[in-house]
C-alpha cells in the first residue's frame, strides 16, 4: 500500500510507554469531545512515522468539519487532502491524477466529523491516562472494520498532540503534531480537490 495512503488508512503514535501506573483519572470523553468540536481551524508542523520505519515531515492544515491537508516536505513532495467528503492523494511523480476514496472510510473522519461525540456507544474502545497524557482509541461503531484511531491529548492544557491510525490489516502510521496553532485563518481553497486537480493540470 502507498505510504502516503496509510496516513488515512493506517496512522501510529510515538508515545511514552504505557506501562507506568495511572496517576490520575483520564480527561472525560465529554470534555475531549468539546475540545475537538471547538477546534475549527488549525495549522502546524507534523512528523509522520510510517509502518516501515521511514519518516516524513510537512505542514498540516485543519478546517473542521471534514477538511484536512497534509503538505509533505521534499523529497516526498506529496499532498494528501480531504474535502467534499473525499480524500485525494496526489503523487508528485504521477501524471494520472489523484487516488481518491470516501473520507467516511477512514478512521480520521471520526475527529473531522461535524459533531464529535466520543461518548457514542461502542465508539471508544480504550480510554486511559498514562501519567502525562490521556489516550483514547476510537472506531466507527457501525464499521469497526475500517480500523481505529488512537488519539493522545496533553492533560493541562488539553491539546491534541499525536494520533495513530490502524487499518484492517493491523498496519500503523504515526503522526506527531508540533506547535499546532488553533483558530488561524485558512483558505477553503486548500481543501478543494477539483481546484487542486485543475491547478496541477495547468502547471
Amino acid at each position: 500500500m502507498n505510504k502516503t495512503r496509510r496516513l488515512f488508512l493506517t496512522l501510529p503514535l510515538v508515545a511514552a510507554a504505557m506501562t507506568a501506573p495511572a496517576l490520575a483519572d483520564p480527561i472525560p470523553l465529554s470534555e475531549l469531545s468539546r475540545y475537538l468540536n471547538a477546534l475549527q481551524t488549525a495549522k502546524g508542523e507534523f512528523t509522520q512515522i510510517n509502518g516501515d520505519g521511514t519518516i516524513s515531515t510537512g505542514t498540516i492544515y485543519i478546517m473542521r468539519p471534514g477538511r484536512i491537508r497534509f503538505e509533505y516536505n521534499p523529497p516526498d513532495a506529496a499532498l494528501v487532502m480531504a474535502g467534499g467528503g473525499q480524500v485525494a492523494i496526489f503523487d508528485s511523480k504521477s501524471n494520472t491524477g489523484p487516488e481518491q476514496y470516501p473520507l467516511r472510510r477512514t478512521p480520521l473522519s471520526i475527529i473531522l466529523d461535524r459533531n464529535v461525540d466520543l461518548g457514542r456507544a461502542n465508539m471508544v474502545v480504550d480510554h486511559r491516562e498514562d501519567g502525562v497524557s490521556t489516550v483514547v482509541t476510537a472506531q466507527d461503531p457501525e464499521h469497526p472494520e475500517y480500523g481505529n484511531i488512537q488519539l493522545v491529548f496533553t492533560n493541562d492544557p488539553v491539546e491534541l498532540r499525536q494520533w495513530i491510525i490502524t487499518d484492517d490489516t493491523g498496519t500503523q502510521t504515526t503522526v506527531v503534531l508540533q506547535a499546532l496553532q488553533e483558530g488561524v485563518q485558512i483558505s477553503s481553497r486548500l481543501f478543494n480537490i477539483p481546484l487542486e486537480v485543475d491547478s496541477r493540470r495547468r502547471n
